[in-house]
């Protein structure tokens, strides 16, 4: 009975330590008294990890290859994004040394001949390379429409654009939408020339059969041009809801308007839901990610009811395109809380690029750690820098969109060690993963 009753006790304390165990191992609700000096020791760590942008548009404001587009006349734009936002004094004093607090236009003029006194120092690639060494950014993904001869192809890896061969009829009805598509699609129209141009075609084929032979062609260039991904901004121009049209239906429609006349809308949104489907189609075929606008868009008649991340659920769970690499640009922002759950695909991928600049660090810290206590090894990081104007550059928004992200991951970082979640050997091997080593992974060697 001694024996029993000794055996017995045993088991009990073996409980009772393993429910002490249990719960000392569950993650508490809110970070401790501790958290400000976790961030204190994270943050020094990670900003010495060089980053992978995974989303850039770097070039001068005068280049306008910098975009495949052009910002509408006085579009709206949110508070932190606007010229007038102090931080971006911050921003060229840590660039150029800059000696006022403020970019008002007789303080500005002494930033333009900074920049111009440090290009002459830096000719051509060395004075991106330059910007770049001073963020800490080890390579940068140029989204541009075409490179220039300025910007190092090994640390500036290009992404091309791919819309333009959505609209290859007479686009007067799509032009007269609204004043943004004013702007937008004789955009695209160019786009789609200058592809003409580069594989010698003069003139679009009269045969559906052939036009697909001339977009694979195109993309086959642009791979061999160094092109690492193609990129949609799709949600710009039309909704984000792709049908899925049988080849003959649209084939008949491409033969009936390519020399002319005006497809209805019905029949050229059927046209462009072929036209995407057999792009992200050849992207797994020739192991060229695809990019996807997935966020809030400049000019004043962005349809966000229309360019819901999650119209794009259809195409991603689609098993045609498990070979196709998708990266979500933007993260589905301002739905970012839902966009994370479609990175449950195993080609799904998330870049946080633009999050960081609309929102202040504060904020953007909610988003960083409710993706990384979800799908930490699915999320990248981008900058989405660009040439604002001669004043505001491509340097400027480099810097603010590296350092709100580096302080933002810290604070989320130091939240989850705070609360259990994680330790800090954990926190910085996800620091790493998101700041560099997923995206890296995801190019299987295009990038280092």
């Amino acid at each position: 009975m001694k024996r029993l009753s000794g055996w017995l006790c045993g088991a009990i304390l073996a409980v009772l330590a393993g429910l002490s165990n249990l719960a000392a191992a569950q993650a508490r609700p809110f970070p401790g008294p501790d958290v400000q000096q976790i961030y204190q020791r994270l943050l020094p760590q990670i900003e010495k990890i060089p980053a992978f942008d995974h989303h850039a548009h770097p070039g001068f404001a005068d280049d306008p290859d910098v975009d495949a587009m052009a910002a509408p006349p006085n579009a709206s734009e949110a508070l932190r994004t606007r010229d007038d936002n102090p931080e971006l004094a911050a921003a060229a004093k840590a660039l150029f040394g800059y000696p006022y607090n403020d970019l008002s236009p007789e303080h500005a003029k002494w930033l333009l001949d900074r920049k111009t006194e440090v290009k002459k120092q830096n000719p051509g690639p060395a004075y991106f390379n330059a910007i770049l060494d001073k963020i800490n950014i080890e390579s940068s993904v140029a989204n541009r429409a075409m490179m220039p001869d300025y910007l190092d192809a090994k640390r500036f890896p290009w992404v091309f654009f791919a819309d333009a061969f959505m609209w290859p009829f007479d686009n007067e009805r799509e032009t007269a939408r609204n004043a943004d598509e004013g702007v937008f699609i004789p955009l695209q129209e160019k786009m789609l020339h200058r592809w003409m141009q580069q594989v010698n075609v003069s003139k679009l084929p009269a045969r559906f059969g052939d036009y697909l032979k001339f977009i694979s062609r195109v993309l086959e260039d642009n791979d061999k041009k160094g092109g690492i991904a193609m990129k949609f901004e799709v949600a710009y121009f039309r909704p984000m809801t792709f049908g899925d049209p049988s080849r003959q239906q649209v084939e008949d429609i491409y033969e009936r308007y390519v020399s002319g006349g005006i497809p209805s809308e019905k029949e050229y949104r059927a046209f462009q839901d072929y036209i995407f489907r057999y792009l992200i189609l050849e992207g797994g075929r020739l192991h060229l990610p695809v990019h996807i606008h997935t966020a809030v868009g400049i000019g004043d008649y962005f349809n966000l009811s229309q360019s819901n991340i999650m119209s794009l659920e259809s195409v991603l769970r689609d098993p045609r395109y498990a070979a196709t690499t998708f990266v979500m640009i933007h993260g589905g922002y301002p739905l970012e809380r839902e966009a994370i759950w479609l990175a449950a695909m195993k080609n799904v991928y998330l870049d946080s690029s633009f999050g960081e600049l609309a929102q202040y660090p504060s904020a953007f810290k909610g988003t960083l750690k409710m993706w990384l206590e979800t799908f930490p090894d699915k999320i990248t990081f981008g900058t989405d820098c660009f040439p604002y104007n001669q004043v505001l550059g491509a340097e400027e928004s480099y810097w603010l969109g590296a350092e709100s992200s580096r302080v933002a991951l810290a604070a989320a970082l130091a939240e989850m060690v705070s609360e259990g979640e994680i330790n800090e050997a954990r926190a910085l091997e996800l620091a790493h993963a998101y700041l560099h080593d997923t995206a890296v992974k995801l190019y299987g060697g295009r990038v280092h």
